[in-house]
């Protein structure tokens, strides 16, 4: 089978998305298909939709495949470019932008609407992430599949021993793992935290992405009074990431909106439970009460009553961290999501054969 990839930036990418995209290609080459991955520039939204008036990017993907997969966050530059297609086109969603409660979700939701109706099916990474395409005009269900990512990013030897031992040592470490912006919820994180009475400490690891939310974040730290207890460490290497993790109790990233949240998956390979948006996708992943919580966005309260009460009660924080263990011994690993995805991009490419 001949497939295509189109999506802004590099496949090198180190995002969740960027990794689920680069995990489908590795996994189509293996199992002998060609894959053409067309990589766009980068663009701002609104010089995106510019590119529709491009013939250029019509050219660029005037490619011999029999199927397209295309990344959903490129689709600003791709809305008119898809009517003309010679190929059936499969969307690979992560989460939709109409759906981060951005000021200008009217608009993002027309145009992915717009979008959507050009595409022929979906790859979605989670059920939420499915009905919010369903939902903005996309492909019907029956014209969709839910692949959800592996998190074996790390897949460290960690035992119930272990995670026992870990509950019960000093004050609660909590870790946060995601790009300092908006949607990841770090201001939210912050204010809740400032109000649990027991020792804490909270780990940040991540790339500042936005000045004026991270001068946000610095002002609710001060705010807070526990700047000691609060440690910005940026972007690190996976092995350093990966200690952070080890000695932490709890991974935090109370998001306003995750499509799927692969990180809450790799903090549970550690044993660590997950405080979740309960915005999108997670509630794939968490279970209230035994894997970890989910929270509304926004909602400083809700993060205060969740790592109040483990921080308290070592024991069930213990059971949490050995039942998010199993969770992520049971999930998927990439050799089933990507044997799914292929399984439906030839369906879709036989149906747009006999279409043709």
């Amino acid at each position: 089978m001949r497939v295509g990839l189109t999506l802004y930036g590099s496949l090198d990418g180190q995002s969740g998305g960027f990794r689920y995209d680069r995990q489908l290609v590795e996994g189509l080459r293996e199992a002998g298909d060609t894959v053409d991955v067309i990589e766009l520039p980068r663009r701002r939204y609104a010089r995106g939709l510019l590119d529709n008036l491009s013939s250029s990017l019509r050219d660029r993907l005037a490619v011999d495949v029999d199927v397209m997969l295309q990344d959903e966050l490129a689709h600003p530059s791709l809305v008119r470019a898809n009517r003309d297609l010679p190929y059936p086109v499969v969307s690979v969603v992560h989460h939709l932008r109409a759906s981060e409660g951005r000021h200008l979700a009217g608009l993002y939701r027309a145009v992915e609407r717009r979008y959507l109706d050009g595409v022929d099916a979906a790859v979605c990474n989670s059920t939420a992430t499915r009905a919010s395409v369903t939902g903005t005009g996309g492909p019907p269900e029956t014209r969709t599949v839910v692949a959800p990512p592996a998190g074996d990013r790390f897949d460290p030897d960690i035992d119930a021993r272990t995670i026992e031992s870990r509950a019960h040592e000093g004050p609660l470490r909590v870790a946060f793992v995601g790009n300092i912006e908006p949607r990841k919820g770090l201001d939210t994180l912050v204010d809740g935290l400032a109000e649990v009475e027991e020792p804490w400490e909270l780990t940040v690891v991540g790339r500042a992405e936005n000045p004026t939310y991270v001068q946000t974040v610095e002002n609710g730290i001060a705010r807070s009074g526990a700047a000691d207890r609060i440690d910005l460490r940026g972007r690190l290497p996976d092995d350093d990431l990966a200690a952070v993790l080890r000695r932490s109790h709890v991974l935090a990233i109370p998001a306003r909106h995750e499509g799927f949240g692969i990180a809450y998956l790799e903090g549970m390979s550690f044993g660590l439970p997950a405080v979740a948006s309960a915005a999108g996708g997670a509630s794939d992943l968490v279970t209230p009460g035994e894997t970890g919580a989910l929270v509304e966005p926004d909602t400083p309260g809700g993060v205060t009553r969740v790592l109040g009460a483990l921080a308290r009660d070592r024991d069930r924080l213990a059971r949490m961290g050995q039942a998010a263990r199993g969770r992520y011994e049971a999930h998927p690993g990439w050799p089933e999501t990507t044997a799914r995805v292929r399984e439906f991009l030839r369906t879709v490419a036989d149906d747009g054969r006999a279409a043709g």
